[in-house]
């Protein structure tokens, strides 16, 4: 693939749905074997909620979201989390102003579109807290007073499993916060060489003072347009049922089989059923159907559940990680 390939910028009179998946088609391009974790990206943005990325070094984490990023109307702010790092450098702080006298409140990198928590397990409680509030409500407060965050909000965060030394597991509290937990996995032979050819080429250009400029493809109207789409995109009542059976199922999962009963310590939690819904809409419209279908609510319930639910030392003795528990017991729940 050639690194001198534009995003290309599409007409106003296209339907915002095709605006999308001319969307999907650059961020695949830029982001080589990665296919599920774009669309799940894209599912997130069109769901209005919050991603964190987690995977080993080198796997284009940040990567893709820069990329995103550039393709999408908006500011954009990345934060390297490190272990010194302040509440007061995330969210802003007061000075005072010797000019009026009087204190103002300076801005933080919280104060985007999109923001990128780099490493976000490599700061300290008292800094991933001061997220809460921002993710959740859509505000900072710093001395008392609050300040509103931009309509169109999204924090996307990274983070590496393997490194355990000098990080701060994030608490369930901030990981409810995030809609989407996303992993992502090395890339197969074929995409690996891809991804040599890609780079080779971006390097080049930039070397020869070609480097490829993209140029924004979806802006904050289409965006709004399109998540509105996404909520009138129609759930049938029996889909419904299952939907929450399935949030239901990791709260009482011996229900569906007594060996069940201590893989885990707790289940989703009431917003795992509104991220459920919410994604599997998105998934449905962002493949081009105005109906959701079981398979949409499947597509999407590791990533809104996996970090929802509490492992219990005999699961994680017996080997079992998340994904494989809700595999284990979301085959349980019947398929309408």
């Amino acid at each position: 693939m050639s690194a001198d390939i534009q995003a290309v910028s599409v007409s106003p009179a296209e339907p915002v749905q095709q605006k999308f998946e001319q969307l999907r088609a650059s961020l695949e391009g830029a982001v080589v074997g990665q296919g599920a974790l774009v669309e799940q990206l894209l599912v997130a943005l069109l769901s209005d909620g919050h991603v964190l990325l987690e995977g080993p070094p080198g796997l284009a984490k940040t990567r893709i979201i820069s990329v995103l990023s550039q393709l999408l109307e908006g500011s954009f702010q990345r934060i390297q989390f490190t272990p010194d790092l302040l509440p007061a450098d995330v969210t802003g702080s007061e000075f005072f102003n010797t000019g009026d006298s009087r204190f103002e409140f300076r801005q933080g990198p919280l104060f985007n579109n999109l923001v990128l928590a780099d490493e976000i397990n490599r700061a300290p409680a008292k800094v991933q807290s001061a997220l809460l509030e921002a993710m959740a409500e859509r505000q900072v407060t710093v001395a008392g007073c609050s300040y509103p965050l931009e309509s169109f909000f999204m924090v996307m965060a990274t983070q590496n499993p393997i490194e355990q030394e000098g990080t701060y597991p994030l608490p369930e509290a901030q990981l409810d916060r995030f809609m989407l937990h996303l992993r992502v996995d090395y890339p197969q032979f074929a995409d690996e060489k891809a991804i040599l050819k890609l780079v080779r080429g971006e390097q080049q250009a930039e070397l020869a003072g070609k480097q490829a400029v993209r140029q924004v493809q979806l802006n904050a109207a289409d965006l709004m347009a399109a998540r509105q789409e996404v909520l009138s995109v129609y759930m049938a009542e029996h889909l419904e049922d299952y939907l929450i059976s399935l949030v239901l199922a990791t709260r009482n999962p011996e229900n569906y089989d007594p060996q069940f009963k201590d893989l885990l310590l707790y289940g989703a939690s009431p917003r795992a059923t509104l991220a459920l819904d919410r994604a599997a809409r998105a998934h449905a419209w962002l493949n081009g159907n105005d109906f959701v279908a079981p398979e949409d609510i499947q597509a999407v319930s590791h990533a809104v559940l996996r970090h929802r639910i509490g492992l219990s030392y005999s699961a994680e003795a017996a080997g079992m990680d998340a994904d494989a528990v809700l595999c284990a017991l979301l085959s349980q729940v019947a398929v309408p």
